[in-house]
């Protein structure tokens, strides 16, 4: 990881929002891991507060909206051809696509502080053909509030940052965890028939 920290002293702005996108995109990045450190650097009077800020907003908007423009483009094609190898049938699309466009633009806003879920909200949310101005409103809104808490987080603990990164990042496991189980319950309880329970 120690990369990640002498690209962000190295190249500051430049490299937060590379980082960024392609950790949005799915490249293993440890995204509140930067941005704890990015808030630390802010702490030490090495980066700007403002600039940090909108740089840290703008690459995860372009790497969700990347990962968005895929899934519109190729995610159907690529479930053409290779769904059947993994079970994935038409009717469970189906069922996930109207899903998705009944709750999943809030999977957009949330998605991006459970870990695993913000990196294929945006392709689903594409393969489902959302509005992009939809899909905008909801994923830019979970960008902003994300970039804000972590880099907050970082310049709130200074020297204590890369613990607090630790903490933060196991109970953001937890959750992740926690957060697919109660899915999975609530979709079995869905699929069994009502004189079954």
């Amino acid at each position: 990881m120690q990369w990640l920290f002498s690209w962000i002293a190295q190249y500051g702005y430049a490299a937060l929002f590379l980082l960024l996108m392609l950790g949005i995109v799915g490249l293993p990045v440890p995204d509140e891991t930067l941005l704890f450190f990015c808030g630390y650097l802010i702490w030490k009077g090495r980066l700007h507060f403002s600039l940090t800020l909108l740089t840290a907003f703008a690459g995860s908007c372009s790497g969700i909206s990347l990962s968005y423009f895929i899934g519109r483009r190729y995610g159907r094609r690529l479930i053409h051809h290779y769904g059947g190898r993994v079970h994935v049938t038409p009717q469970r699309i189906h069922r996930v696509y109207a899903w998705f466009h009944r709750i999943g633009a809030w999977a957009l806003t949330i998605g991006y502080f459970i870990a695993g879920v913000r990196h294929f909200t945006a392709l689903v949310a594409g393969m489902a053909h959302m509005r992009y101005s939809k899909f905008a409103v909801f994923a830019y809104l979970g960008a902003a509030v994300w970039v804000t808490t972590f880099i907050l987080l970082g310049f709130i603990v200074g020297e204590r940052w890369e613990h607090t990164s630790e903490v933060v990042h196991r109970y953001l496991v937890i959750g992740a965890v926690i957060f697919i189980a109660a899915v999975f319950v609530w979709w079995r309880v869905r699929r069994t028939p009502k004189g079954t329970l």
